[in-house]
This record gives structure tokens, C-alpha cells and sequence, in this order.
């Protein structure tokens, strides 16, 4: 029983088409555009933008942006051949079942659990603190007991909850109603976005981009800690301190959290109307207008304030202060609420079709596969999803486990690039809407260059995500590998009916 083993490609669609697990194909390119819009601006934008300039890059972290960008852009054309050649729900966990076997797949879609839960439910609490301000300047104040986790000075953190939960209903109603709530709430925080760049530009003053690169500081001999607060990078090659090419490549690797979720959108493909023509168009469209529209907000921002001004929770916020405008501070926090609610729902969304995806194939329950008979959803994943986000992000105070959604996207993207060369060579004959340009060229440095930035994260992260990763294996080989529906010989129809 090899846990090598490769599920094709032609029995993965033919998986998707049976009747019991077969989602509702509605969605178009436009919202494929939205979903990784909605899903890619929100934290990263409206917050880390700032602390990145300030402690890493300076004003050159709009050249941070496009690093990461870059990186991103390899990573998207990766997932644009694989969406359209398996254009079926699970992204890079189907992928990678189709291309580097069971054992990888499953690595990869435990690690893809870990992103989607974990970002789900930290943004869930970021979302609550906007929310909780916005109601205190109505005079509209909760008790605290209510509106933080019981580490955090509070009982239990409620608004995260019940975003979180009435999120799930959307989620189960129908893909169509969350692509149009997406849509929405997308055209709300692009307004702001928009607004914030627009507005801001008559306001920018050049001199606060001298230096644009501020000169490299090496690190404080007097500063000793635990070499797991350092990135990972630092044990290989020693402390390179801050700015400089250094801190540009340090914020690159900070701000790569604000493009988190064009990968979701490969998640959509089994209820997408023409994968082959509007998955890449979702996933390398919703890429190319976020990297210009971080690149504007980064330039704005920095040209507004001196960037050793930026280390702040709202930088937006702290750039209209400057600028003698907090009226336009509500502004900014309607477009962060409006960010963050689309990103919770789409990082549920993926980890539903992620989850759902594994237990069609048996690695988890199949009792999870079920679809909703009147909505086509996967509803008792989804629900499942919603309630582990719920309790995570109303009881935990979660802040450096952000990180932890940065490393499963890297390493997702790591291995979508793998796979792409394999398929290539293992599968040349499949018919390919979207080609990567120049293989092997291409997926060798999209796999670089997110290795580059994993090790760019600091060692608790890897020493956790080491930890959860063995968690999965120990699961694989208890369970999963013995479940296995391709490893068992059975049918999707075996599958059915064990799901009822």
C-alpha cells in the first residue's frame, strides 16, 4: 500500500461530477475576482504595511511589496495551469494529489487546515476590536468582559464569535450568496482604498521619502534573546539586523500576509461555470490589482508620514491624523471592517472545500463530504469550520500565530510549484488552458523564492508549525492511510453511501 500513490486527474473530475458530492457550478469570472480580492486586502494592508516601514524597510517597502509580489506572481501562474487542468475543490491539496502522491497531499492539506483556521481566527479578533471601537464612538460601549478572550483581560471575546458563526450561514446558504455578499463589501473597501490614495497624494510630501532605502543597521551587540524570536535565516547566515537590502527582504517577509487569498480562489474551481477560462483570470487578476494598489497605499503613506512614525495598529488611521483629517478616520475603519469580513468568510470557504476535498477521498470522514441537498454545500464541513473558528478566536488571544498562516502559504505554494514540473513530465499529454511560461525556469524560482521567505520567519514559527505537521503525520498513519479511499479500491459511490 504505497503512500505514493496518485489519484489521476481524469478520476478527480469524474469525482466531482457524482451526484451525491456534486457542488453548484455558479460562479464567473468576476467572482472569482472578488473572492481573492475580497481575500487578499484586509490585515496586511490596513495594518502590517505600517509596522514594516518602520522597523524593516522604511519607504522602500513599496520595493517590498513588489518583492513579495513577485514571489506571489510565480507562485499564481503555478495555480492557474494546475486550476485548469483539475479544475476541482481542495486547490493545492487536490493539486498535489494529482502530481506528487497521497502522502504529500494529505502534508499539504493538513498544512492548508492550519492557514485557513488560524487566519480565520485571528482575523475574526481583529475584526471585533474595529468593531468594538466603532461602536464605542456611537457611544454604544461593550463590557470588556464580553469583548476579550479570557487571557486578555476578558471572558470570552463574543463580536468575534458571532462573525464568525454568522459568516457559517452564508457559507452553508450558498456559494452564490457568498460570492455576492463578497462582492459587496469588496466594492466598499476598494472605495476606501481608492480614497485613501487619491486623497492622500495631495498630501504627500518628498522629503519624508529621503532616504527612500535608509541606511543598513547592523544588530545591537546589548540585545540578547532566545534565537527563536530571530527568523530562521539568522542561525544560517548570522543577524543581519535592519533596513538596507536586508530590511527590504525582512519586510517582504512581513508584508507577504497581505497577499494571502489568491490562493482560495483555486478553492472555488468545482463551482466555477468555466474553470479552464476563469480561474486564471480570477487568481492572476485579483494578484496583479492588489500589487498596485499596495504599491500606491505604501508609497501614500510613507510620503505622508515619516516612516519611523508608522509602527502603529491603524497606520492609515495615523496618516489622516497627520494630515489634520480624522474625520477620515471612520472612513478607514468601514474599509477595515468591510476587508476583514471577507477575508474571515473566504479563509472558511477554503478550509470547507479543503476539508471537504480530503474526506471525498476518504482521509477524513467521509461523513463530513455530505452536500446540503437543496443549497449544494458542503454544510456539515462548513459548519464544523465555523465552530472551531468561533471558539479559537473567542476564547484564544491569538497574535504571533499569525505567522503561522504565512508559513502554510508558503509552503502550499512551495509545493504547487513542485508539482507543476512533475505533472509536466508525468502528464504532458493533459490539455492545459493555462501554460506557466518558461518550465522549468518559472516553477524552480516561484519554489525559491518562497523557501527564501519561510526562512525569513522566526523560529517559534517553524518550531510550531513543526509541531502541528507531526501532529499530521501521527494522524495520517493512524487513520488516513488505512481510510483511504484510492488506497481501499472503492468507488465515489462507496464513498455516498457511507457519507449518509
Amino acid at each position: 500500500m504505497s503512500i505514493m500513490r496518485v489519484k489521476s486527474v481524469e478520476q478527480s473530475i469524474q469525482d466531482a461530477e457524482a451526484p451525491e458530492f456534486r457542488l453548484r457550478r455558479v460562479l464567473r469570472a468576476v467572482d472569482l475576482l472578488g473572492i481573492g480580492i475580497g481575500a487578499i486586502i484586509g490585515t496586511g494592508i490596513f495594518v502590517l504595511t505600517g509596522v514594516a516601514a518602520a522597523t524593516d524597510a522604511g519607504p522602500g517597502i513599496s520595493i517590498s511589496f513588489v518583492f513579495s509580489g513577485i514571489a506571489c506572481g510565480l507562485a499564481a501562474l503555478c495555480y492557474a495551469e494546475f486550476a485548469s487542468v483539475v479544475p476541482v475543490a481542495g486547490s493545492a491539496y487536490t493539486f498535489s494529489y494529482a502530481s506528487l502522491g497521497e502522502f504529500l497531499a494529505w502534508v499539504i492539506g493538513w498544512d492548508l487546515m492550519l492557514e485557513f483556521v488560524i487566519g480565520a481566527s485571528t482575523v475574526s479578533v481583529g475584526w471585533s476590536q474595529y468593531f468594538v471601537e466603532a461602536l464605542s464612538a456611537l457611544g454604544l460601549g461593550l463590557p470588556e468582559s464580553l469583548t476579550a478572550a479570557p487571557g486578555a483581560g476578558g471572558a470570552m471575546n463574543l463580536p468575534a464569535a458571532i462573525i464568525a458563526l454568522l459568516l457559517t450561514v452564508v457559507l452553508v446558504v450558498g456559494i452564490r450568496l457568498s460570492a455576492s455578499v463578497t462582492n459587496v463589501v469588496v466594492a466598499i473597501k476598494l472605495a476606501v482604498v481608492l480614497f485613501f490614495i487619491i486623497f492622500g497624494a495631495f498630501f504627500v510630501k518628498t522629503a519624508n521619502w529621503d532616504p527612500f532605502i535608509p541606511p543598513h543597521q547592523p544588530p545591537d551587540p546589548s540585545e540578547t534573546g532566545s534565537a527563536l524570536n530571530d527568523p530562521l535565516i539568522n542561525a544560517i547566515f548570522g543577524s543581519t539586523g535592519s533596513f538596507g537590502v536586508s530590511g527590504l527582504v525582512a519586510g517582504a517577509a512581513l508584508v507577504f500576509f497581505a497577499y494571502i487569498g489568491f490562493d482560495i480562489v483555486a478553492s472555488g474551481a468545482e463551482e466555477t461555470r468555466r474553470p479552464q477560462r476563469d480561474m486564471p483570470i480570477g487568481i492572476l487578476g485579483s494578484l496583479a490589482v492588489c500589487s498596485v494598489l499596495y504599491v500606491l497605499v505604501s508609497l501614500v503613506m510613507t510620503g505622508i508620514v515619516k516612516y519611523d512614525k508608522l509602527d502603529t495598529a491603524a497606520p492609515m488611521a495615523t496618516a489622516f491624523q497627520a494630515i489634520g483629517a480624522p474625520w477620515a478616520v471612520g472612513l478607514v475603519s468601514l474599509g477595515a471592517i468591510a476587508g476583514l469580513t471577507t477575508v474571515i468568510l473566504i479563509l472558511m470557504l477554503g478550509q470547507a472545500r479543503v476539508g471537504f476535498a480530503m474526506a471525498r477521498d476518504g482521509l477524513l470522514p467521509v461523513y463530513f463530504a455530505k452536500v446540503h441537498p437543496k443549497y449544494r454545500t458542503p454544510y456539515r464541513i462548513t459548519v464544523i469550520t465555523g465552530i472551531v473558528v468561533a471558539i479559537i478566536a473567542s476564547l484564544t488571544p491569538i497574535d504571533v500565530l499569525a505567522e503561522m498562516t504565512n508559513i502554510g502559504t508558503l509552503f502550499a505554494f512551495v509545493l504547487v510549484s513542485i508539482g507543476v514540473l512533475v505533472m509536466r513530465r508525468t502528464r504532458p499529454d493533459l490539455p492545459r488552458a493555462f501554460r506557466v511560461p518558461l518550465v522549468p525556469v518559472t516553477p524552480i524560482l516561484a519554489a525559491l523564492a518562497c523557501l527564501y521567505l519561510m526562512l525569513n520567519l522566526e523560529g517559534w514559527t517553524w518550531l510550531r508549525f513543526g509541531i502541528w505537521m507531526a501532529l499530521g503525520l501521527l494522524i495520517y498513519f493512524v487513520y488516513s492511510k488505512h481510510r483511504s479511499r484510492l488506497g481501499r479500491g472503492e468507488t465515489i459511490e462507496d464513498a455516498a453511501e457511507e457519507a449518509d
